[in-house]
Protein backbone atom coordinates (compact mmCIF):
# COMPACT_ATOMS: atom_id res chain seq x y z
CA UNK A 1 0.00 0.00 0.00
CA UNK A 2 1.55 3.20 -0.83
CA UNK A 3 1.81 5.83 1.79
CA UNK A 4 0.13 9.21 1.87
CA UNK A 5 2.95 10.91 3.42
CA UNK A 6 2.45 14.26 1.78
CA UNK A 7 6.05 16.40 1.83
CA UNK A 8 5.47 19.77 0.70
CA UNK A 9 7.82 21.55 -1.05
CA UNK A 10 8.72 24.82 0.63
CA UNK A 11 9.79 28.07 -0.44
CA UNK A 12 12.17 31.09 0.12
CA UNK A 13 11.85 34.97 0.73
CA UNK A 14 13.36 36.46 -2.00
CA UNK A 15 15.93 35.95 -5.13
CA UNK A 16 19.98 35.72 -3.30
CA UNK A 17 22.94 35.12 -4.77
CA UNK A 18 24.75 32.00 -5.32
CA UNK A 19 25.11 30.56 -2.10
CA UNK A 20 24.18 28.19 0.59
CA UNK A 21 20.38 26.54 1.16
CA UNK A 22 20.04 26.43 4.73
CA UNK A 23 16.94 25.03 4.83
CA UNK A 24 13.46 24.05 3.08
CA UNK A 25 13.11 26.85 0.93
CA UNK A 26 16.07 28.91 1.49
CA UNK A 27 14.29 31.74 4.25
CA UNK A 28 11.80 31.37 6.54
CA UNK A 29 9.34 33.53 3.94
CA UNK A 30 9.82 30.19 1.86
CA UNK A 31 9.72 31.56 -1.42
CA UNK A 32 11.27 28.91 -3.59
CA UNK A 33 13.27 31.54 -5.99
CA UNK A 34 17.06 32.45 -6.26
CA UNK A 35 19.42 34.40 -8.33
CA UNK A 36 21.65 31.72 -9.04
CA UNK A 37 22.56 32.28 -12.91
CA UNK A 38 23.81 29.11 -15.72
CA UNK A 39 21.98 26.70 -13.86
CA UNK A 40 21.43 24.22 -16.63
CA UNK A 41 18.03 23.60 -18.35
CA UNK A 42 19.30 19.65 -19.62
CA UNK A 43 21.36 16.95 -18.47
CA UNK A 44 22.01 13.23 -18.86
CA UNK A 45 22.45 11.00 -15.97
CA UNK A 46 23.58 7.90 -17.77
CA UNK A 47 26.38 9.99 -20.11
CA UNK A 48 26.73 12.27 -17.36
CA UNK A 49 26.37 15.36 -19.67
CA UNK A 50 26.43 18.47 -16.62
CA UNK A 51 26.54 15.49 -13.87
CA UNK A 52 28.70 17.13 -11.25
CA UNK A 53 28.13 13.86 -8.94
CA UNK A 54 25.46 11.44 -7.41
CA UNK A 55 24.63 10.18 -4.39
CA UNK A 56 22.20 6.83 -3.36
CA UNK A 57 19.67 7.40 -1.06
CA UNK A 58 17.86 4.79 -0.12
CA UNK A 59 14.67 3.49 -1.78
CA UNK A 60 12.16 5.74 -0.71
CA UNK A 61 12.73 8.94 -0.46
CA UNK A 62 11.10 12.33 0.53
CA UNK A 63 12.69 14.33 2.49
CA UNK A 64 14.43 17.33 0.12
CA UNK A 65 17.99 18.38 0.15
CA UNK A 66 19.85 21.56 1.95
CA UNK A 67 22.67 23.03 1.25
CA UNK A 68 25.34 24.66 4.12
CA UNK A 69 28.95 24.43 5.38
CA UNK A 70 30.08 22.37 2.65
CA UNK A 71 27.82 19.83 3.22
CA UNK A 72 24.28 18.18 1.57
CA UNK A 73 21.95 16.97 3.76
CA UNK A 74 18.91 14.48 2.79
CA UNK A 75 16.46 12.86 4.72
CA UNK A 76 15.48 8.81 3.06
CA UNK A 77 15.15 5.21 4.61
CA UNK A 78 17.64 2.62 5.25
CA UNK A 79 17.32 0.38 2.43
CA UNK A 80 20.61 1.02 1.46
CA UNK A 81 22.72 0.57 4.58
CA UNK A 82 25.84 2.78 5.04
CA UNK A 83 26.92 1.03 8.43
CA UNK A 84 26.16 -2.75 8.00
CA UNK A 85 25.31 -2.88 11.82
CA UNK A 86 22.67 -0.75 11.16
CA UNK A 87 20.26 -3.12 9.50
CA UNK A 88 16.10 -2.92 8.71
CA UNK A 89 13.78 -0.43 8.59
CA UNK A 90 14.54 3.28 9.76
CA UNK A 91 14.41 6.69 9.41
CA UNK A 92 17.41 8.32 8.08
CA UNK A 93 19.43 11.23 7.71
CA UNK A 94 22.13 11.84 5.14
CA UNK A 95 25.32 14.12 5.54
CA UNK A 96 27.12 14.10 2.05
CA UNK A 97 29.92 16.76 1.12
CA UNK A 98 29.25 19.34 -1.28
CA UNK A 99 31.86 19.42 -3.57
CA UNK A 100 32.18 15.70 -4.45
CA UNK A 101 28.82 13.21 -2.76
CA UNK A 102 31.38 11.35 -0.26
CA UNK A 103 29.12 10.40 2.33
CA UNK A 104 30.49 11.96 5.80
CA UNK A 105 27.68 10.64 8.48
CA UNK A 106 24.33 9.58 8.83
CA UNK A 107 21.07 10.14 11.85
CA UNK A 108 19.65 6.73 12.28
CA UNK A 109 16.19 6.68 13.84
CA UNK A 110 13.91 3.25 14.89
CA UNK A 111 10.56 2.77 13.45
CA UNK A 112 8.04 3.98 16.51
CA UNK A 113 6.31 0.21 18.01
CA UNK A 114 2.73 1.52 17.36
CA UNK A 115 3.45 0.62 13.59
CA UNK A 116 1.90 2.05 10.80
CA UNK A 117 -0.78 4.04 12.42
CA UNK A 118 2.22 6.39 13.40
CA UNK A 119 5.10 5.40 11.48
CA UNK A 120 4.31 3.97 7.95
CA UNK A 121 6.97 1.44 7.13
CA UNK A 122 10.02 1.83 4.64
CA UNK A 123 9.00 6.16 4.66
CA UNK A 124 12.37 7.37 6.48
CA UNK A 125 12.79 10.87 7.29
CA UNK A 126 11.10 13.30 5.25
CA UNK A 127 11.88 16.50 7.24
CA UNK A 128 13.92 18.70 5.18
CA UNK A 129 16.48 20.12 7.95
CA UNK A 130 17.07 23.90 8.98
CA UNK A 131 21.27 24.56 9.22
CA UNK A 132 22.24 27.53 11.30
CA UNK A 133 25.85 27.65 11.79
CA UNK A 134 27.21 24.30 13.18
CA UNK A 135 23.94 23.25 14.18
CA UNK A 136 20.91 21.11 12.57
CA UNK A 137 17.24 20.45 13.26
CA UNK A 138 14.88 18.13 11.83
CA UNK A 139 11.99 15.99 12.49
CA UNK A 140 12.23 12.36 13.14
CA UNK A 141 9.99 9.73 11.72
CA UNK A 142 9.42 9.40 15.48
CA UNK A 143 8.18 12.46 16.27
CA UNK A 144 11.39 13.64 17.76
CA UNK A 145 12.39 17.55 16.96
CA UNK A 146 16.19 17.13 16.92
CA UNK A 147 19.47 19.25 17.03
CA UNK A 148 22.57 17.69 15.89
CA UNK A 149 26.40 19.14 15.51
CA UNK A 150 26.75 19.48 11.16
CA UNK A 151 30.35 18.07 11.79
CA UNK A 152 28.55 14.48 13.40
CA UNK A 153 31.40 12.77 15.53
CA UNK A 154 34.02 13.80 12.81
CA UNK A 155 35.32 16.36 15.35
CA UNK A 156 35.95 13.97 18.17
CA UNK A 157 33.72 15.64 20.23
CA UNK A 158 30.39 14.35 21.76
CA UNK A 159 28.22 17.69 21.84
CA UNK A 160 25.49 17.65 24.79
CA UNK A 161 23.22 17.66 26.59
CA UNK A 162 22.84 14.38 25.01
CA UNK A 163 25.73 12.14 25.41
CA UNK A 164 24.48 8.89 25.14
CA UNK A 165 23.80 8.53 21.72
CA UNK A 166 23.49 4.54 21.00
CA UNK A 167 25.49 5.12 17.94
CA UNK A 168 28.45 7.04 18.53
CA UNK A 169 32.00 7.48 15.99
CA UNK A 170 33.25 8.60 12.48
CA UNK A 171 30.05 8.14 10.12
CA UNK A 172 27.31 8.82 13.19
CA UNK A 173 25.16 11.65 13.87
CA UNK A 174 26.08 13.57 17.06
CA UNK A 175 23.01 14.53 18.82
CA UNK A 176 23.06 17.83 20.92
CA UNK A 177 19.60 17.98 21.89
CA UNK A 178 16.12 16.12 21.42
CA UNK A 179 12.68 17.14 22.59
CA UNK A 180 10.62 13.70 22.11
CA UNK A 181 6.99 15.56 20.62
CA UNK A 182 4.43 12.04 21.80
CA UNK A 183 6.36 11.96 25.04
CA UNK A 184 7.04 15.27 25.92
CA UNK A 185 3.98 17.17 24.73
CA UNK A 186 1.39 14.23 24.24
CA UNK A 187 1.37 14.72 20.58
CA UNK A 188 0.09 11.15 17.84
CA UNK A 189 0.87 11.65 14.57
CA UNK A 190 -0.37 10.01 11.50
CA UNK A 191 1.27 7.08 9.32
CA UNK A 192 4.45 9.40 9.39
CA UNK A 193 5.85 13.11 11.37
CA UNK A 194 7.25 15.20 9.24
CA UNK A 195 7.74 18.85 9.18
CA UNK A 196 10.27 20.66 8.12
CA UNK A 197 12.03 23.77 10.74
CA UNK A 198 11.82 27.31 9.90
CA UNK A 199 14.54 29.11 11.86
CA UNK A 200 14.57 32.88 13.17
CA UNK A 201 16.67 34.04 15.69
CA UNK A 202 16.89 31.52 18.34
CA UNK A 203 13.99 30.18 17.56
CA UNK A 204 13.06 26.62 16.09
CA UNK A 205 9.33 26.68 14.18
CA UNK A 206 7.82 23.16 13.35
CA UNK A 207 4.33 21.88 13.19
CA UNK A 208 3.85 18.91 15.41
CA UNK A 209 2.28 16.60 13.35
CA UNK A 210 -0.41 15.58 15.70
CA UNK A 211 -3.45 14.27 13.96
CA UNK A 212 -6.97 12.34 13.38
CA UNK A 213 -6.32 8.49 13.87
CA UNK A 214 -6.05 6.13 11.38
CA UNK A 215 -7.47 3.71 12.80
CA UNK A 216 -11.09 5.28 14.66
CA UNK A 217 -10.68 8.58 12.49
CA UNK A 218 -10.54 10.25 15.89
CA UNK A 219 -8.61 13.13 17.40
CA UNK A 220 -6.83 11.23 20.23
CA UNK A 221 -5.10 14.33 21.66
CA UNK A 222 -7.04 17.96 20.47
CA UNK A 223 -5.49 19.64 23.60
CA UNK A 224 -1.83 18.81 22.44
CA UNK A 225 0.01 21.63 20.43
CA UNK A 226 -0.04 21.94 16.79
CA UNK A 227 2.18 24.76 16.54
CA UNK A 228 5.57 25.38 18.29
CA UNK A 229 8.43 27.34 18.63
CA UNK A 230 11.53 25.50 20.50
CA UNK A 231 14.90 27.63 21.68
CA UNK A 232 17.40 26.13 19.25
CA UNK A 233 20.24 26.40 21.51
CA UNK A 234 18.05 24.35 24.70
CA UNK A 235 15.06 22.16 23.06
CA UNK A 236 13.12 23.67 25.31
CA UNK A 237 9.46 24.90 24.37
CA UNK A 238 9.01 28.79 23.97
CA UNK A 239 5.85 28.33 23.61
CA UNK A 240 2.95 26.31 21.52
CA UNK A 241 -0.48 26.29 20.02
CA UNK A 242 -3.32 23.49 19.97
CA UNK A 243 -5.93 25.95 17.31
CA UNK A 244 -7.46 23.33 15.27
CA UNK A 245 -7.90 21.38 18.54
CA UNK A 246 -10.58 18.31 17.62
CA UNK A 247 -11.22 19.86 14.16
CA UNK A 248 -8.31 18.30 12.32
CA UNK A 249 -9.42 16.54 9.18
CA UNK A 250 -7.36 14.02 8.65
CA UNK A 251 -3.52 14.74 9.41
CA UNK A 252 -0.96 17.51 9.64
CA UNK A 253 1.97 17.20 7.78
CA UNK A 254 2.81 20.81 6.42
CA UNK A 255 5.37 23.29 7.13
CA UNK A 256 5.62 26.98 8.53
CA UNK A 257 7.18 30.48 7.16
CA UNK A 258 7.56 33.32 8.92
CA UNK A 259 7.55 37.38 7.59
CA UNK A 260 7.90 40.59 9.08
CA UNK A 261 4.58 42.89 8.90
CA UNK A 262 4.77 46.12 10.54
CA UNK A 263 7.62 45.53 12.34
CA UNK A 264 6.46 41.69 13.80
CA UNK A 265 7.74 38.87 13.19
CA UNK A 266 4.90 36.72 11.97
CA UNK A 267 4.84 32.49 12.02
CA UNK A 268 1.99 31.41 9.89
CA UNK A 269 0.87 27.77 10.84
CA UNK A 270 -0.86 25.85 7.86
CA UNK A 271 -3.61 24.01 10.01
CA UNK A 272 -5.10 20.40 9.89
CA UNK A 273 -8.30 22.21 10.03
CA UNK A 274 -7.89 23.88 6.51
CA UNK A 275 -7.39 27.28 8.25
CA UNK A 276 -4.23 29.08 8.37
CA UNK A 277 -2.99 30.60 11.59
CA UNK A 278 -0.80 34.02 12.04
CA UNK A 279 1.03 34.18 15.41
CA UNK A 280 3.70 36.66 17.07
CA UNK A 281 6.79 34.39 16.60
CA UNK A 282 8.56 35.87 19.86
CA UNK A 283 5.70 35.46 22.20
CA UNK A 284 2.82 33.29 20.13
CA UNK A 285 0.33 35.85 20.47
CA UNK A 286 -2.37 35.62 17.64
CA UNK A 287 -2.51 37.67 15.21
CA UNK A 288 -5.09 36.10 12.35
CA UNK A 289 -6.51 33.46 10.80
CA UNK A 290 -8.04 32.45 7.38
CA UNK A 291 -10.42 29.99 6.23
CA UNK A 292 -8.69 28.35 2.94
CA UNK A 293 -12.33 26.98 2.07
CA UNK A 294 -16.02 28.91 0.79
CA UNK A 295 -18.41 28.88 3.29
CA UNK A 296 -20.35 26.03 1.71
CA UNK A 297 -17.68 23.23 1.62
CA UNK A 298 -17.59 19.86 3.48
CA UNK A 299 -15.49 17.61 4.15
CA UNK A 300 -14.23 15.58 2.38
CA UNK A 301 -15.80 15.97 -0.79
CA UNK A 302 -14.87 19.85 -0.86
CA UNK A 303 -13.05 21.29 2.12
CA UNK A 304 -9.45 21.03 1.47
CA UNK A 305 -6.86 20.59 3.95
CA UNK A 306 -3.92 22.53 4.73
CA UNK A 307 -0.39 20.66 3.17
CA UNK A 308 1.75 23.27 1.63
CA UNK A 309 3.99 25.95 3.31
CA UNK A 310 2.86 29.12 3.20
CA UNK A 311 4.48 31.74 1.16
CA UNK A 312 5.53 35.27 2.48
CA UNK A 313 5.98 38.22 0.05
CA UNK A 314 5.25 42.08 0.64
CA UNK A 315 3.06 41.90 3.58
CA UNK A 316 0.80 39.05 1.66
CA UNK A 317 0.92 35.66 2.42
CA UNK A 318 0.09 33.21 -1.15
CA UNK A 319 -1.22 29.53 -0.14
CA UNK A 320 -2.99 26.51 -2.77
CA UNK A 321 -5.36 24.09 -0.34
CA UNK A 322 -5.46 20.65 -0.59
CA UNK A 323 -5.87 16.74 -0.01
CA UNK A 324 -3.23 14.55 0.90
CA UNK A 325 -2.49 12.38 -2.16
CA UNK A 326 -4.44 9.20 -0.85
CA UNK A 327 -7.59 11.40 -1.16
CA UNK A 328 -7.50 11.83 -4.87
CA UNK A 329 -7.87 14.55 -7.00
CA UNK A 330 -10.78 17.49 -6.72
CA UNK A 331 -11.38 21.23 -6.57
CA UNK A 332 -8.85 23.63 -5.08
CA UNK A 333 -8.15 27.11 -4.23
CA UNK A 334 -4.79 29.66 -4.25
CA UNK A 335 -5.06 33.20 -2.71
CA UNK A 336 -3.60 35.79 -1.81
CA UNK A 337 -4.02 37.35 2.16
CA UNK A 338 -3.24 40.40 3.30
CA UNK A 339 -0.91 39.92 6.57
CA UNK A 340 -1.56 43.64 7.63
CA UNK A 341 -5.16 42.22 9.05
CA UNK A 342 -6.00 41.17 12.55
CA UNK A 343 -8.23 38.69 13.89
CA UNK A 344 -10.53 36.53 11.30
CA UNK A 345 -9.67 37.77 8.20
CA UNK A 346 -11.21 34.99 5.54
CA UNK A 347 -12.71 38.00 3.99
CA UNK A 348 -11.47 41.13 5.22
CA UNK A 349 -8.20 40.01 4.49
CA UNK A 350 -8.26 38.13 1.05
CA UNK A 351 -6.74 40.17 -1.58
CA UNK A 352 -7.55 37.37 -5.00
CA UNK A 353 -8.64 33.59 -4.99
CA UNK A 354 -8.05 31.82 -8.13
CA UNK A 355 -10.53 28.97 -7.88
CA UNK A 356 -9.12 27.48 -11.62
CA UNK A 357 -7.00 24.92 -9.96
CA UNK A 358 -7.46 21.33 -8.03
CA UNK A 359 -6.27 20.11 -5.18
CA UNK A 360 -2.70 21.07 -4.38
CA UNK A 361 0.43 20.21 -2.42
CA UNK A 362 2.84 22.41 -3.70
CA UNK A 363 4.09 25.51 -2.26
CA UNK A 364 3.88 28.30 -4.64
CA UNK A 365 7.16 30.41 -6.13
CA UNK A 366 6.35 34.15 -6.91
CA UNK A 367 9.03 35.79 -9.08
CA UNK A 368 9.46 39.53 -11.16
CA UNK A 369 5.24 40.19 -10.85
CA UNK A 370 4.29 35.97 -11.46
CA UNK A 371 3.08 33.80 -9.46
CA UNK A 372 3.88 29.74 -10.23
CA UNK A 373 1.34 27.25 -8.65
CA UNK A 374 1.34 23.54 -9.54
CA UNK A 375 -1.81 21.65 -8.53
CA UNK A 376 -1.67 17.57 -7.63
CA UNK A 377 -3.41 16.34 -10.66
CA UNK A 378 -0.14 18.05 -12.75
CA UNK A 379 -1.17 21.39 -14.17
CA UNK A 380 1.13 24.36 -13.55
CA UNK A 381 -0.31 27.63 -13.55
CA UNK A 382 1.05 31.13 -14.00
CA UNK A 383 -0.78 34.14 -12.38
CA UNK A 384 -0.38 37.76 -12.00
CA UNK A 385 1.21 38.00 -8.63
CA UNK A 386 -0.63 40.83 -7.36
CA UNK A 387 -4.47 40.14 -9.22
CA UNK A 388 -4.45 36.92 -9.63
CA UNK A 389 -5.15 36.96 -13.31
CA UNK A 390 -4.52 34.01 -15.00
CA UNK A 391 -1.71 34.06 -18.18
CA UNK A 392 -1.39 30.24 -18.63
CA UNK A 393 -1.21 26.67 -18.17
CA UNK A 394 0.53 23.72 -18.65
CA UNK A 395 -0.24 20.39 -18.18
CA UNK A 396 2.71 17.92 -17.12
CA UNK A 397 0.58 14.59 -17.61
CA UNK A 398 1.76 13.18 -14.24
CA UNK A 399 0.73 13.61 -10.70
CA UNK A 400 3.10 16.82 -8.83
CA UNK A 401 4.09 16.25 -5.48
CA UNK A 402 6.91 18.66 -5.36
CA UNK A 403 6.85 22.62 -5.85
CA UNK A 404 7.91 24.81 -8.80
CA UNK A 405 11.85 26.23 -8.49
CA UNK A 406 12.65 29.55 -10.26
CA UNK A 407 15.81 30.99 -11.31
CA UNK A 408 17.69 31.81 -14.38
CA UNK A 409 14.54 32.61 -16.09
CA UNK A 410 13.63 29.41 -15.71
CA UNK A 411 10.89 27.24 -13.94
CA UNK A 412 11.67 23.89 -12.41
CA UNK A 413 9.29 20.92 -11.39
CA UNK A 414 9.17 17.56 -11.08
CA UNK A 415 6.29 14.86 -11.32
CA UNK A 416 5.28 11.39 -9.96
CA UNK A 417 6.48 9.62 -13.36
CA UNK A 418 10.46 10.78 -13.25
CA UNK A 419 10.22 13.74 -15.41
CA UNK A 420 11.30 17.11 -14.81
CA UNK A 421 9.91 19.77 -16.90
CA UNK A 422 11.89 23.28 -17.44
CA UNK A 423 9.79 25.93 -18.38
CA UNK A 424 10.39 29.46 -19.49
CA UNK A 425 9.87 31.90 -16.90
CA UNK A 426 7.45 34.96 -17.97
CA UNK A 427 3.63 35.65 -19.42
CA UNK A 428 4.32 33.14 -22.17
CA UNK A 429 4.18 29.60 -21.86
CA UNK A 430 7.56 27.45 -23.53
CA UNK A 431 8.69 23.94 -22.69
CA UNK A 432 12.57 24.48 -22.89
CA UNK A 433 13.73 20.89 -21.78
CA UNK A 434 12.35 17.64 -20.19
CA UNK A 435 14.00 15.11 -18.94
CA UNK A 436 13.77 11.64 -16.66
CA UNK A 437 15.22 10.74 -13.44
CA UNK A 438 14.56 7.41 -13.60
CA UNK A 439 11.83 7.10 -10.59
CA UNK A 440 9.02 9.52 -9.04
CA UNK A 441 10.76 12.72 -8.34
CA UNK A 442 8.64 13.88 -5.06
CA UNK A 443 10.81 16.90 -4.23
CA UNK A 444 11.95 20.50 -5.56
CA UNK A 445 14.67 21.49 -6.94
CA UNK A 446 17.28 23.03 -4.81
CA UNK A 447 20.24 25.42 -5.49
CA UNK A 448 23.31 26.23 -4.06
CA UNK A 449 26.40 27.56 -4.89
CA UNK A 450 26.32 27.32 -8.68
CA UNK A 451 24.53 23.81 -8.24
CA UNK A 452 21.32 22.22 -8.79
CA UNK A 453 20.49 19.35 -6.36
CA UNK A 454 17.65 17.12 -7.84
CA UNK A 455 16.69 14.09 -6.02
CA UNK A 456 14.34 11.04 -7.05
CA UNK A 457 13.57 8.31 -4.68
CA UNK A 458 16.81 6.42 -4.62
CA UNK A 459 19.75 8.79 -5.72
CA UNK A 460 20.15 13.02 -4.95
CA UNK A 461 21.98 14.24 -8.36
CA UNK A 462 24.49 17.30 -8.09
CA UNK A 463 23.82 19.59 -11.66
CA UNK A 464 26.48 21.46 -12.78
CA UNK A 465 26.78 23.36 -16.05
CA UNK A 466 30.09 21.97 -17.60
CA UNK A 467 29.81 19.03 -15.35
CA UNK A 468 31.02 15.82 -16.74
CA UNK A 469 30.94 12.17 -15.33
CA UNK A 470 31.93 12.04 -11.48
CA UNK A 471 30.22 9.34 -9.15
Amino acid sequence: MRSFIVVIALLAAAPAAAQDWPMWGGTPARNQVSAATNLPAAWDTNAGTNIKWTAALGSTSYGNPVAAGGRVFVGTNNANPRDPKVTGDKGVLLCVRESDGTFLWQAVSDKLEAGKTLDWPEQGVASSPAVVGNRLYYVTNRAELMALDTEGFDDGENDGPVTNEALQGPGHADVVWRLDLIKELGVSPRNLANSSPAVWQDLVFILTSNARSDEDEKVHAPNAPSFLAVNRETGKVVWQDNSPGDRILRGQWASPALGEVNGVMQAVFPGGDGWLYAFNARTGAPIWRFDLNPKDAVWPKTRNSALATPVFHDNKVYYAAGQDPESGEGLGRLVCIDATKTGDVTETGRVWQYEKIRRSISTVAGADGLLYAADFSGFVHCLDAATGAPYWQHDVLAAVWGSPFVADGKVYLGDEDGDVVVLQAGKTMKVIAEQNLGSAVYGTAVPANGVLYLMNQSQVFAIAAGAGVKK
